[in-house]
């Protein structure tokens, strides 16, 4: 048999981490003045994270069946393990650099004489050096920064896997592999730096209230699902069926699920805002997913089970970022709103067009650009959203809108470019007829 260099290369990038590892000897004081004690770890806070933590990581899998039910039975398997893969790739690379990248101490400029991040020092935190048991003054006060570190991971897996319900029953593996790895460490670490790193520009400087991933996560996923299909062109046959709609509302339920940990454990403690962003994440979804079957009747189409899952998942993704922000009457708002303006959008006749496998763009982008644009409106508190007096920082955060959609947009774009240079992204016209479940992986669902 005669083995492909890109599998040798592969191959060959694992076995470097692997021996990195082994040789990797932790600085231990090079930067001990940014950590507390074990005293000052809070034992509720820490219980709390681990179990978020394991929420969220079970959100990936829910998203492959999510993903999985959708596409047509020779697609099933190719589509799920495109995001259960993330679980590996995204791990290591976080592992390795891009926990680092992410939040690190800022690389960026300097504004009215403050310096403000752009990404991350891709060498402080290599390999987790100094990410240990104690917690970090800034980043998480309360918890371990190892458990910090880990919890922030799970949203680094799950990113790249949203994208790939654009592309599905198209695209190769091996090219795949190498796309998330790209998208990973050039567009999602500089985000989550520049959102959510106490210095980061748009969280510090513009003031981004995004609490649990609405820019950082739905929007840069969702555009970079909107590029990928622009690029990939359309399938041979887009009309299919959806296989298997039990395995849809699995993965609606298994999502919903870990969307607590998701929203409730971005709170980063045992305390009043995870309540309340626990409440308004349920509270949102359930007003979306009736709002979207409701509005589905009236725009004369059946009330499906696959709608209501789909509304029940934006509405998960609108109020991502303001879930701690908001009330519970408000994230009813948030929900039906989102529900309806996403409905739309996935039912406009130029986006079925493109052949947006799995409506990404129109659930994910959609909703995620409704959740900050709804977040800058009714964020509560003091001069932190436009209705309560906060008109620089709306204003700011459509600023950061435009910034976050043309860099996830471009940025990836140019990603997909060079993935297609060094391997091509599109299989064969045999392959795909094929179905991508036997010829990329040699199984039949």
């Amino acid at each position: 048999m005669k083995l492909e260099k890109r599998w040798v290369a592969s191959f060959g990038l694992i076995s470097i981490l692997a021996i990195t590892g082994l040789f990797w000897k932790n600085s231990s004081t090079k930067y001990e003045n940014n950590f507390l004690t074990l005293n000052d770890i809070n034992a509720a806070d820490t219980a709390w994270l681990l179990t978020s933590s394991c929420l969220v990581l079970l959100m990936t899998p829910g998203l492959s069946f999510f993903y999985g039910g959708m596409v047509g039975k020779k697609n099933v398997i190719s589509t799920m393990l495109q995001s259960f893969i993330c679980l590996g790739v995204v791990s290591l690379l976080w592992v390795a650099f891009g926990f680092s990248l992410a939040f690190g101490d800022p690389i960026g400029i300097t504004l009215n004489g403050n310096h403000y991040g752009l990404i991350g020092n891709p060498f402080q935190y290599a390999f987790f050096d100094q990410v240990s048991v104690l917690p970090h003054t800034n980043l998480a006060s309360t918890i371990p920064f190892v458990l910090f570190a880990l919890f922030q991971m799970k949203f680094a897996v799950i990113t790249p896997a949203i994208i790939t319900g654009s592309f599905a029953e198209r695209v190769r593996f091996i090219s795949y592999l190498l796309f998330i790895c790209l998208f990973t460490l050039f567009i999602y670490t500089p985000l989550c730096h520049m959102v959510w790193h106490p210095n980061g520009l748009l969280g510090s400087y513009f003031g981004v209230k995004d609490f649990a991933g609405g820019t950082v996560v739905h929007m840069s996923a969702g555009f970079a699902a909107l590029a990928g299909v622009l690029v990939l062109g359309k399938r041979k046959n887009s009309e299919h069926i959806p296989t298997n709609i039990p395995f849809v509302l699995l993965g609606t339920g298994m999502l919903w699920f870990g969307w607590f940990g998701f929203n409730a454990g971005s709170a980063l403690a045992a305390n009043g805002t995870a309540a309340m962003a626990f409440a308004t994440t349920t509270i949102a979804s359930a007003s979306a997913m009736l709002t979207w079957i409701f509005f589905d009747r009236l725009n004369g189409r059946k009330v499906s089970a696959l709608g209501a899952c789909i509304g029940a998942v934006v509405g998960l993704v609108a109020i991502t970022p303001a879930a701690g922000f908001i009330s519970i009457p408000l994230s009813l708002f948030f929900g039906f709103v989102a529900a309806i303006v996403s409905n739309v959008m996935l039912n406009w006749s130029k986006l079925k067009a493109i052949d947006d496998t799995l409506d990404v763009f129109a659930c994910h982008g959609v909703g995620g650009i409704m959740g900050m644009v709804l977040t800058a409106l009714f964020a509560e508190g003091e001069n932190v959203s436009l209705l309560n007096g906060g008109w620089s920082i709306f204003g700011h955060h459509m600023i950061a809108l435009v910034f976050v959609a043309l860099f996830s947009f471009f940025g990836t774009l140019v990603l997909y470019k060079i993935t297609n240079k060094i391997i091509p992204l599109r299989v064969s016209e045999e392959s795909e007829l094929m179905g991508l479940d036997l010829s990329q992986h040699n199984e039949k669902f």
